[in-house]
């Protein structure tokens, strides 16, 4: 494949959006990704410190021709109101990560549940038509079982914190049931005996919590005596490579899927949005996560 070594009067543009931003990898992602694949583009981080910025933003993109953008922490929601169109998972789960800029309109994607789907096929777990448990109705949580649902898994409980958006988030997945047929629920994390009684049940158990980063590395969302024979295990956490709930499984002899293979697969799915080019994700991951 051919090599981009210069920047030219022709050179593409597409941009992460977030603060902070200068610990972002994306930029190095992709610009080895199009070098590698010979595409004439440049990907570039932008620190929009102040949310009154965030419209001008991305009206400056599109008018500057940018082929789109990731939208990162803190603006994954806030961004909704400064775009044209929504992909349908983008208006089901109400947060964007990915936008294009495409006959002078912003659209909106979310690529982040795609890519944790694929990240589960790739290891070789079918979920389509059974049940999984996912701990973590968040940002990552939302994506996840709103794919999940749409992609035609059967059942799935989830569990959270009674914080102070425990009731709308249940109502959200009330209408995500109706709206998709998947029987779905949302479950106190204080309830133990039904995150037992759920995790024995089903194929698969997601932890999409900040639980088992750096800052909290001796802790997991699932006691390993809940983990039965069968069951596979995921984690949206990629820093550590192996958590201690990937640990615990791996101990087990159960089918584990880290972090990492979701943070790929959604950069992947991004790529192929804006580029239509497969992103190499096995020399992204020798470069830079080995």
């Amino acid at each position: 494949m051919g090599e981009i070594d210069h920047i030219s009067g022709h050179t593409k543009t597409i941009a992460v959006v977030g603060t902070p931003i200068k610990h972002s990898l994306s930029p190095a992602m992709h610009n080895t990704s199009f070098t590698h694949l010979g595409i004439d583009c440049v990907f570039l981080a932008y620190d929009v410190a102040d949310e009154k910025d965030l419209e001008a933003a991305i009206r400056g993109m599109n008018a500057l021709g940018f082929i789109g953008c990731n939208i990162t922490m803190p603006y994954k929601t806030k961004v909704l109101q400064y775009l044209d169109e929504l992909s349908p998972a983008a208006e089901i789960m109400g947060a964007v990560n990915t936008v294009v800029f495409k006959e002078g309109k912003a659209i909106g994607h979310n690529t982040d549940g795609a890519g944790f789907m694929k990240n589960v096929r790739d290891s070789g777990v079918d979920v389509i038509g059974k049940k999984i448990t996912l701990v973590g109705a968040g940002g990552a949580g939302s994506a996840i079982y709103t794919q999940a649902a749409l992609d035609g898994v059967s059942e799935i409980d989830v569990f959270n914190r009674k914080d102070a958006f425990f009731e709308q988030t249940k109502q959200k997945i009330v209408s995500l049931a109706d709206r998709t047929g998947c029987k779905m629920k949302l479950i106190d994390l204080d309830d133990q005996d039904a995150l037992r009684d759920s995790v024995a049940q089903s194929v698969l158990f997601v932890n999409a919590t900040r639980v088992g980063m750096p800052d909290t590395p001796n802790q997991s969302t699932l006691n390993p005596e809940f983990m039965v024979e069968g069951l596979a295990v995921a984690d949206t956490v990629y820093e550590p490579r192996k958590t201690k709930l990937i640990k615990d499984a791996d101990s087990r002899g159960l089918i584990t899927i880290p972090g990492l293979g979701m943070l790929l697969s959604q950069a992947a799915i991004g790529e192929e949005i804006w580029v239509n080019a497969k992103m190499p994700i096995k020399l992204i991951e020798d470069k830079f996560f080995n």
